[in-house]
């Protein structure tokens, strides 16, 4: 599989940094240049509308050529690394690289605790015991963009009912049909309009039967079809859609937390994601853990060193902010198979978090009409 280096100038990330320049909020990243043009023509409503693991991967395999939202590609994007949702909504939420948010992937290894812990559930990762509420947030605050907005835009986040945030104006949603039923009620208010809304599938299904199954392809479908009716039914109205990354079908899990041999020589529990591991090394084991893992993981995983990630701007922002999350090395995976990094980690037909092409790049989705 290739890999594809993320692009600070075109990527997820400057959908936001345009979104904010727009709404008059501070933005310090790339704007991108198609979606600026859309926004001049200043429609009434701008609909953002995320898509999870929608990458340009799961609409090849699952959507025609005349599609309603393959036929509005306008661009594609990459993702930020590790191409996971707790880094890439957080990259977009924010406005802000991964290096400058902290979020990098599902689990982190925090020195003041002494364990792993799940950022969204704020649990050990390995025994599902909870931390202190709030603690994740308190160590990686992580503010919207748009907050800060000044164009006198309405502002409404739409979000699944398990999104607990403090944002003012939020409404939570249970099902597909209750999400594009809010979005089509806030486009009708007076004045103008600002809706971020995001909905976890196609990312979920795709997770349990695979990017390739029947179950994906109607999923996909489906929010394709749904897109569809709700924009037909708006005026004076710009749809936006992305995708925070895409996916890939999963051959082989590989129970890496049974592999004591390697484990041993880690200073930190391994953690991060399934296809993006990251390892912290006991001091003067380096060179016998790079040369374990090449023996045993090698053939579907690239172990790169952490501080070359950064220097080589993966994780994005000009200073390593919080690069002592991220330990020592990473194990990129650059075939079908993921880790298991503890014995609570789910099974799945279907992952993400590597750098391949098939989950690094998403759409930049436009249409509008006034």
């Amino acid at each position: 599989m290739k890999f594809v280096k993320p692009d600070f100038s075109n990527s997820i990330v400057n959908i936001s940094a345009t979104f904010a320049e727009f709404l008059g909020c501070p933005n310090a990243h790339p704007t991108l240049p198609v979606l600026q043009n859309e926004l001049k023509k200043d429609h009434k409503n701008i609909v953002f509308l995320l898509l999870d693991g929608l990458g340009i991967h799961p609409i090849d395999v699952n959507l025609s050529d005349d599609s309603f939202l393959k036929r509005n590609i306008r661009q594609t994007l990459t993702s930020v690394f590790p191409a996971t949702t707790a880094n890439a909504t957080t990259s977009i939420l924010t406005d802000m690289t991964p290096m400058e948010h902290g979020w990098f992937g599902w689990c982190l290894y925090f020195e003041e605790l002494g364990r792993v812990v799940d950022l969204y559930p704020e649990e050990n990762s390995f025994t599902g015991e909870p931390i202190e509420k709030g603690y994740v947030k308190k160590v990686l605050p992580a503010p919207p963009f748009y907050k800060k907005a000044v164009s006198g835009h309405q502002i409404d986040l739409i979000v699944p009912t398990y999104w607990h945030g403090d944002e003012e104006n939020r409404r939570n949603f249970q099902t597909c049909d209750e999400m594009f039923g809010m979005i089509a009620e806030a486009c009708q208010r007076k004045g103008k309009q600002f809706i971020y809304a995001y909905f976890p599938e196609p990312d979920t299904t795709m997770h349990e039967y695979g990017v390739s199954s029947e179950e994906a392809r109607r999923t996909i479908q489906a929010l394709n079809d749904a897109a569809e009716s709700l924009f037909s039914g708006l005026s004076d109205t710009l749809l936006v859609v992305a995708a925070d990354h895409g996916q890939v079908d999963i051959g082989e899990e590989i129970d890496l937390y049974r592999d004591t041999e390697l484990t041993s020589l880690l200073e930190w529990p391994q953690y991060l994601e399934p296809r993006a591991a990251a390892f912290k090394v006991k001091q003067g084991y380096r060179e016998r853990f790079e040369k374990l893992f090449q023996e045993k993981y090698g053939e579907d995983f690239v172990l790169m060193e952490t501080e070359q990630l950064i220097r080589e701007n993966y994780f994005g922002g000009n200073v390593p902010k919080h690069a002592a999350l991220l330990g020592d090395f990473i194990a990129i995976g650059k075939t079908d198979k993921m880790l298991r990094l503890h014995e609570r980690g789910h099974h799945f037909k279907g992952h993400h978090t590597s750098l391949t092409e098939e989950e690094m790049l998403v759409p930049l989705i436009l249409v509008g009409k006034k």
